[in-house]
């Protein structure tokens, strides 16, 4: 089968995310990085194009010179993976589905909430897809905790704890020129969210990806702790769900000591689910008789299997490359998968509607408050 040509805006030199993207949609065996809009400066693009196996003569300089060169060859890309900063999101998402190529975003979908209903609107209708890279909803033992809740082996959820700790940003590093905290804590290109948005729209994500379930109203205290910072760096989130189940979310960047402090807990009426990223192929499920299993994604009886190769089962780049060929099959023509196992642009407002609304209601003081 023939490979899906993938361009890339974004992920340049010292990018994390970037590399994720390029060695996610090779694991998936679907996709080849053939062109990129790396950088804005034309050597950095052609150097970060060196680092990806891309030919030089396909390193531009931005996104639309890259969708309009590519449109012209025979061999164009045929799907866009957007890699930058969130103010970058929406311009470039716009141009491809324009040019009729499909589109891989990493998380979130835009910078704003008006920016996400903005794109929804230029999809319908469109031939173009669109998935978000909430990664780890693609790790394969949450995909199995997502089945089991469906399947009815915890019963009906009561209490959902999502809480994502880092600690990397407990210092000003956005003041002394860290790129990576730079353009988070920067309104103009993060949005109205900081923290909340980086790493709070995961725990979000994943509880309700989990629950299959939708959060309906919040109280939030988003706060800020490291002084001069322009956005906030620790969210604590009260959450009801519209199936009756309560939930609590916590994110924070200022949690010294914690690198990737993520971990999900689902309470049922007869059962329960663990999971902690940093043993990310393990998930420990509680049965109504009190028996404790430890599973991973090689264990009997599971009720999903996703077919991996050995090494990749708990790695963010396991979360990437299914995620990748799933979008390879939604390309193919099984579309079902956007919006359901695959992350689509429902998520990617109903992410946004989440921050923003924390955001508000936080400074508002307000008590419960309606994310519909």
């Amino acid at each position: 089968m023939a490979k899906i040509r993938l361009g890339m805006t974004g992920g340049g030199l010292g990018s994390f995310i970037g590399p994720m993207h390029h060695l996610g949609a090779h694991l998936s065996g679907r996709f080849e990085l053939v062109a990129g809009a790396f950088s804005s400066d034309p050597d950095r693009s052609r150097a970060a194009g060196a680092s990806y196996g891309v030919a030089p003569e396909r390193c531009y300089a931005d996104h639309a010179a890259m969708i309009a060169a590519e449109a012209a060859r025979r061999d164009g890309i045929q799907a866009l993976a957007i890699a930058t900063p969130n103010h970058l999101h929406l311009p470039a998402a716009l141009s491809a589905i324009e040019a009729g190529l499909h589109v891989m975003s990493d998380k979130p979908a835009t910078a704003t909430l008006a920016e996400a209903e903005q794109l929804r609107e230029a999809l319908a209708g469109s031939a173009s897809l669109y998935a978000l890279t909430f990664t780890y909803s693609g790790f394969p033992i949450i995909r199995e905790a997502r089945a089991r809740v469906a399947g009815g082996m915890i019963g009906a959820v009561r209490k959902v704890a999502a809480s994502f700790n880092q600690g990397w940003l407990a210092n000003p590093l956005e003041q002394a020129g860290n790129p990576r905290a730079a353009w988070r804590m920067d309104p103009s290109r993060s949005g109205v969210g900081g923290c909340i948005s980086d790493i709070g729209t995961h725990a979000f994500h994943l509880a309700e990806y989990v629950t299959g379930d939708t959060v309906s109203e919040i109280v939030a205290d988003v706060r800020t702790h490291v002084p001069g910072r322009a956005l906030d760096d620790d969210a604590n989130i009260l959450m009801r769900f519209a199936g009756g189940a309560s939930g609590v979310l916590a994110s924070s960047q200022v949690a010294v000591g914690e690198r990737l402090g993520f971990t999900l807990q689902v309470f049922g009426e007869k059962g329960a689910l663990h999971w902690n990223a940093e043993a990310p192929e393990a998930m420990r499920f509680v049965a109504a008789d009190g028996a404790v299993s430890l599973l991973s994604p090689m264990s009997p009886g599971l009720l999903v299997r996703e077919p991996l190769q050995p090494g990749f089962g708990g790695s963010i780049l396991a979360g990437f490359a299914v995620q990748y060929r799933d979008f390879a099959k939604a390309i193919d023509g099984d579309t079902a998968l956007i919006g359901t196992v695959l992350p689509g642009i429902e998520d990617g407002v109903r992410t946004m509607r989440f921050v923003e609304t924390a955001v508000r209601a936080s400074a508002d003081r307000a008590g419960w408050t309606s994310l519909a």
